[in-house]
């Protein structure tokens, strides 16, 4: 079980565990092409959505140069535009942005400031620099830093943008604690020696029954007391 006096960094996924990255997309594409109906709604986002895991694991198996997901996103609405028949140059670009848009879940933003007032917390993101700007603006997210995948050139789970948090804490991997609604990239990070904790939500890649994590919670209200239970002046004197 996750014990505050062990932590001494937050690290927090943001796409799908901070804010509804599915439920983003789908207003954007609401928004570029009034007339969808439900059915057609979820095809192009299934489109847009296996575009992007397709090219992200294309750069991972080193048969694509990196890009950015400001670069992958654009791909990605230019061909849904095409599959829906969507042509107005303005609506295409501006659904190209629709990552920088994406809302909040209802705890993340009293959750994540609530964690802050006790720990140093850190976002890692796949997101890229700008978007991820963007995004946090936009999703009223306050971080005392943000990083970006795109500084490592690589995208979770690579092993890399792991130990890049780990460089920024400035602490042993396991008094970092990486924080995700993905078993992925939580199992990422456990192979890079952090701790993890696991945090349901309506989307995302739950455990496997083989998956060990140091804490399981059904948010981050949840998270945020079993991390502020106890006094942290003993983990502060490590």
């Amino acid at each position: 079980m996750v014990d505050s006096r062990d932590i001494d960094v937050v690290v927090f996924d943001i796409l799908g565990t901070l804010v509804d990255e599915p439920g983003g997309l789908r207003a954007a594409l609401r928004e570029a092409i009034p007339a969808l109906d439900e059915g057609s709604a979820e095809e192009l986002l299934a489109l847009w959505q296996q575009y992007v895991e397709r090219e992200q694991q294309r750069i991972a198996e080193g048969h694509r140069a990196y890009v950015s997901t400001e670069i992958i996103d654009g791909e990605a609405a230019r061909r849904v535009a095409g599959h829906a028949g969507l042509t107005d140059p303005e609506a295409v670009a501006r659904l190209a942005t629709a990552g920088r848009r994406l809302p909040p879940w209802d705890d993340s933003v009293a959750g994540l400031d609530g964690l802050a007032q006790q720990f140093p917390v850190l976002g890692l993101s796949n997101a890229s620099r700008t978007a991820l700007l963007q995004l946090n603006a936009h999703a009223g997210l306050r971080w005392h830093q943000a990083l970006s995948a795109e500084a490592v050139q690589a995208y979770k789970p690579a092993p890399g943008v792991y130990q890049f948090a780990i460089d920024t804490a400035g602490c042993p991997p396991e008094r970092v604690l990486m924080v995700a609604a993905h078993a992925w990239d939580l199992r990422g990070a456990q192979a890079q020696g952090m701790r993890t904790a696991y945090v349901q939500r309506p989307v995302g890649d739950p455990p496997a029954h083989s998956d060990v994590f140091d804490g399981r919670f059904n948010g981050l209200e949840e998270l945020a007391t079993a991390l502020t239970a106890k006094p942290r002046e003993a983990a502060l004197s490590h």
